[in-house]
């Protein structure tokens, strides 16, 4: 019975291990392609779209409420 346990123990942690390991991948991946020039480029045009647009909603605002 007390085998089993351990068994049934080390069989949890193994599992737990490779979830990790493959979660730990998966963020890895993720992270080398977030910094690829084409996306890190396009990352970089969007935000500055979004400041613009921001800017001139604010502008916008601040005509209406003068």
């Amino acid at each position: 019975m007390l085998d089993t346990y351990r068994d049934a123990a080390a069989l949890a942690e193994r599992r737990l291990e490779r979830s990790v390991a493959a979660t730990l991948r998966i963020i890895a991946a993720a992270h080398d392609e977030r910094q690829a020039p084409p996306v890190s480029a396009a990352r970089r045009r969007l935000s500055e779209i979004y400041g613009a647009t921001r800017l001139a909603r604010r502008r916008e605002q601040a005509q209406h409420t003068a």
